[in-house]
């Protein structure tokens, strides 16, 4: 049994998300707030009303009919989780979320049986959470016997729930939270003993030993409360069968050694998530052969030394290969760089699947690859225009660069715009590599850097800016020599810079669509993209000088920094 798809309608920041497609693993990749989390919590909602605990409440309404509602404790509150702009005009409006599951040839027959209807293969369930902790499972099918499946949806909601587990590792922030994570899993391995007869008979004799004291102390109270109310007849202390055999699956401790043994609870958060996931994987290897065991995880990167980042994605790699695993993240780490499809976009409250690595890179803002786990020094640039000639003149501007570059102790990557600065040099932080930013000198450029700076990511140190003497704004074509690039300009542009409109204090981009449009060309994001590319190339494969004289000193500023970086840090490497 497979889940492969997901649509959510009015959930929280969600108003429609039209079948998200789920594959054995998952990723969920977008920036912050724009929906990723509310639609794993969506699919948590739902999967914990399947399986989880539930219960029935039938009564007559004022209309004298017999009406049975299903309560749940799958985390959905009406009043946070209903869409806030919609709850004065839709005071009953339903949270829905439709899960389509695809079964095997042998479960359909299984469900010909017990259900006592068929199926082609699909079962789309219909889950609406109300404004009172209530809930209803029908079934979303068109057509012939659509009528006879929904008359039995609590049966095959059953069906489904006797047939999955599901376990939901939330983003964990405190002990208390995974040590709960870590019991829930203890409990479900403890839970088939209850049908031992072994273990039955020794329950048995617990009852009659507790039994004689309970009853004791059920006699002293009696006594005690008659003095002040005469009225009391009885007191009858008790404990569940329920309570004690939940109480024997989940009065646990787990020791930790590692040098010292210590309890799980006061590890840190980091080894409190990767013994979690362990044990998870041991549980799913123990119930390969029963039930389905659905995951989802929360930022799985949370509170983890980025070596230990690695491990996990190669725990979750094979764990998909047995379960199904659905995760959010902002690591590129945990982007499926063969099945692009397997990344689900989530983009201004929508999610679609990606349709190449070349979107999942854009929306993370880094290229997905792991490109930087060897590198010692990452220089960002803004694009991807900017790395291509920076590759090739900073090799032609120092044979040390140019070995660093060619062995991965330097590396080069574009942010896909200043704006990503922040997040990116965040997630380069995070890789454990020093880290120096090169950006054009305008506006956007200064602001992003104002904020990455705030925010503690960058400092005065490690920036440098292309800045050209007489110019407001500059970028890197400003520090190009215009000789070098005339031929692309005229042969494959039609276009002559001999041109009053290319003079000026603006930027090159500026000036150049000035350029362009005085001179009869069109001038948008397509012809600015192909003319930087094309003179981007043209600097990386120039056997001569492509800098101007008179204005390349923040280039040469730009190797002198590298240069002393890449030594300190072959110093630092030396002296360890």
């Amino acid at each position: 049994m497979q889940l492969v798809s997901i649509t959510i309608e009015k959930y929280r920041s969600i108003t429609k998300a039209h079948k998200i497609r789920l594959g054995r693993l998952t990723t969920l990749v977008g920036p912050n707030n724009e929906g990723k989390s509310n639609i794993l919590r969506a699919f948590v909602v739902a999967m914990n009303v399947l399986t989880g605990e539930r219960q029935a409440l039938t009564y007559v309404d004022s209309h004298g009919r017999k009406v049975s509602r299903h309560f749940h404790h799958g985390g959905y509150e009406w009043q946070h989780d209903f869409p806030l702009h919609l709850q004065n005009s839709q005071p009953d409006g339903e949270s829905v979320i439709v899960l389509e599951f695809e079964l095997t040839e042998a479960e359909i027959a299984e469900f010909r049986e017990v259900i006592g209807s068929t199926l082609n293969g699909t079962l789309p369930l219909r889950i609406a959470l109300g404004p009172h902790n209530e809930y209803s499972v029908t079934v979303a099918k068109q057509g012939r016997g659509s009528k006879s499946l929904s008359a039995k949806s609590a049966k095959i909601a059953g069906f489904i729930g006797d047939r999955l587990d599901f376990q939901h590792i939330p983003a964990i922030r405190t002990a208390t939270s995974s040590e709960e994570i870590v019991r829930d899993l203890v409990e479900r391995e403890l839970r088939p003993l209850e049908t031992d007869p072994e273990y039955l008979r020794a329950l048995e004799k617990i009852v009659n030993l507790q039994q004689p004291i309970l009853a004791q102390l059920s006699s002293n109270i009696k006594e005690t409360l008659v003095g002040f109310i005469p009225a009391v007849k009885d007191v009858q202390v008790q404990i569940r069968t329920d309570d004690r055999t939940r109480a024997l699956r989940r009065s646990c401790e787990i020791i930790v050694d590692d040098g010292t043994p210590t309890p799980l609870q006061y590890k840190g958060d980091g080894v409190q998530s990767l013994a979690a996931l362990g044990l998870m994987r041991h549980v799913s290897e123990r119930s390969a052969k029963g039930k389905s065991l659905v995951i989802a995880v929360e930022e799985p990167e949370s509170h983890l030394h980025p070596s230990a980042i690695h491990d996990l994605h190669r725990v979750l790699t094979e764990l998909s290969e047995k379960h199904q695993i659905v995760l959010t993240t902002h690591s590129p780490l945990f982007v499926d760089r063969v099945n692009p499809a397997s990344n689900v976009i989530v983009f201004k409250q929508k999610a679609r699947p990606a349709k190449n690595i070349n979107e999942v890179r854009k929306i993370l803002g880094v290229r997905a690859s792991d490109n930087l786990r060897h590198a010692e020094l990452v220089l960002l640039v803004e694009g991807e225009d900017d790395r291509t000639a920076l590759l090739g003149l900073l090799s032609q501007a120092s044979t040390i660069l140019a070995e660093s570059l060619r062995q991965g102790v330097l590396a080069i990557d574009s942010m896909a715009g200043a704006t990503n600065l922040a997040y990116v040099a965040s997630l380069v932080r995070d890789a454990l590599c020093s880290l120096h930013v090169f950006l054009d000198d305008d506006d956007a450029s200064r602001r992003a850097f104002n904020r990455a700076r705030a925010e503690g990511f960058v400092t005065d140190a490690n920036v440098s800016f292309v800045k050209v003497p007489g110019l407001k704004e500059s970028e890197l074509e400003d520090i190009y020599d215009p000789a070098a690039y005339v031929p692309i300009l005229t042969n494959r542009f039609g276009v002559s810079i001999d041109s009053p409109k290319f003079k000026g204090k603006r930027k090159w981009s500026d000036r150049m669509a000035a350029v362009f449009a005085h001179q009869g060309k069109q001038w948008d994001d397509r012809v600015e993209r192909e003319v930087k590319t094309a003179i981007a190339h043209a600097a990386a494969d120039s056997d001569k000088s492509f800098l101007h004289p008179a204005r390349r000193s923040s280039f040469d500023a730009l190797v002198n920094v590298l240069l002393n970086r890449i030594r300190v840090t072959k110093d630092h490497s030396e002296q360890a």
